[in-house]
C-alpha cells in the first residue's frame, strides 16, 4: 500500500508537459498471470507506437508487492477525466497493433501472448524482477528441499485445477491435465537429468497428492495453493530451472520467467471448441517448449480416434 501511495503522489504531481505526448494505459482483469499478460502487452504496445504507458492502481496493487515494476501509475481521479479511445486486442500479435492511432489510448482484452513482447525478451524479464524478500524466501525454499544432495535440477511442477475442473468440459470443450500426463512430463526430466525435484503447487493440492507418484522421493508438495496470494507459489515456480505446465496464464508466465525446458499441455480442447477463437496455442507457447498431447477421451464417444500428436511430443 505504501508503493502504491507513494506512486499516485508521483503521479499526481507529474507536470502536464510529462503526459502531453500521450497516456496509455491497460485493463486491469484477472489475477497474476493475466494482469502480468497485460502489463507486459501495454508495455511493449506503449514503447512500439511511441508514447507513455502507465497502469492503473488495481494493477499496481497485484503486481507490485511481487515485482519491481517500473511503469507509473495513473490515478483514478485522472483516469475518469480523460476520454480514451478504447482498442480490444485479441491473445496475439497482428501487424495493426504497430499502427494504433491516439494519444489517451485504453487496450482491454486478456493479452498474454509472447508473440507481444518477446522482442524485448530482456526487459520484459527485468520489469517482473521478483523483490529481494520474496527471491530469498524462495531460494531458502529450494535448498531446503535439495537437502544434502549436490547438483539437482529444480522442476517446478504448476497444477491448475480450481473453476477449470468444471468450466474446461462444460463451456471450453476441453480438459484439464490428469495423472497420465503429469507421469509423463515428469518421467521426460528423470530421463534427462540425474537428480532432479519436482517443485509441485496447486490450486488443488489435494488432487496432486493423490495423483501424483511420490514414492521416488523426488516430488515435493512445496506450494499453499493461496489464489488471493499466489506470489510465494509463482516465485517457487519461477526460481526453478525448468517448468511442468498445465494450462493458464500462472503456469506460462512461470515457464517465460525461469528459463530452462518447458512441457506444457498440448490439444487440450476439441478442434471446434470456442476456446480457440480467443486462443492460439502457437502464440501462447515458445516454440522451442515441448507438448504432450491431453488425453480427450473423457469429451469422446468411446469409438472416437486418438488425439493428434504435436509437432514436439513427449512420451
Amino acid at each position: 500500500m505504501e508503493l502504491l501511495i507513494q506512486h499516485i503522489a508521483l503521479n499526481s504531481s507529474l507536470s502536464s508537459e510529462a503526459t502531453d505526448g500521450g497516456i496509455w494505459t491497460v485493463n486491469a482483469l484477472g489475477r497474476l498471470g493475466n494482469q502480468m499478460g497485460q502489463y507486459a502487452t501495454l508495455y511493449a504496445l506503449a514503447k512500439l507506437n511511441g508514447h507513455q504507458a502507465y497502469i492503473l492502481p488495481e494493477m499496481h496493487q497485484t503486481l507490485s508487492p511481487v515485482f519491481k515494476i517500473t511503469l507509473p501509475v495513473i490515478s483514478a481521479k485522472r483516469f475518469r477525466k480523460i476520454h480514451w479511445r478504447k482498442v480490444h486486442l485479441h491473445d496475439w500479435m497482428s501487424e495493426e497493433y504497430h499502427h494504433i492511432q491516439g494519444k489517451y489510448v485504453r487496450l482491454s482484452g486478456y493479452p498474454s501472448s509472447y508473440t507481444f513482447y518477446h522482442h524485448i525478451h530482456q526487459e520484459i524479464l527485468k520489469e517482473f524482477t521478483f523483490h529481494d524478500h520474496i527471491k530469498k524466501e524462495a531460494n531458502r525454499h529450494l535448498q531446503v528441499l535439495r537437502g544434502e544432495r549436490q547438483n539437482v535440477t529444480y522442476v517446478g511442477v504448476h497444477v491448475r485445477r480450481g473453476d477449470y475442473v468444471w468450466v474446461m468440459p462444460k463451456t471450453w470443450k476441453g480438459v484439464v491435465a490428469d495423472a497420465g500426463y503429469l507421469k509423463k512430463a515428469m518421467n521426460y526430466f528423470r530421463k534427462k537429468y540425474l537428480n532432479p525435484i519436482f517443485v509441485v503447487t496447486s490450486n488443488g493440492m489435494q488432487w496432486c497428492k493423490e495423483n501424483i507418484n511420490a514414492s521416488k522421493g523426488d516430488v515435493y508438495f512445496a506450494g499453499d495453493g493461496k489464489e488471493s496470494s499466489p506470489g510465494k507459489d509463482f516465485a517457487l515456480l519461477a526460481h526453478c530451472n525448468h517448468t511442468v505446465m498445465t494450462i493458464g496464464t500462472f503456469g506460462i508466465w512461470a515457464s517465460y520467467l525461469a528459463g530452462g525446458e518447458a512441457v506444457y499441455l498440448a490439444n487440450y480442447t476439441l478442434p471446434g471448441s470456442p476456446f480457440l477463437k480467443a486462443f492460439k496455442p502457437s502464440a501462447a507457447f515458445l516454440p522451442e517448449w515441448i507438448g504432450i498431447p491431453a488425453d480427450l477421451s473423457p469429451l469422446l464417444p468411446k469409438s472416437a480416434a486418438q488425439p493428434q500428436k504435436p509437432a514436439h511430443q513427449v512420451g
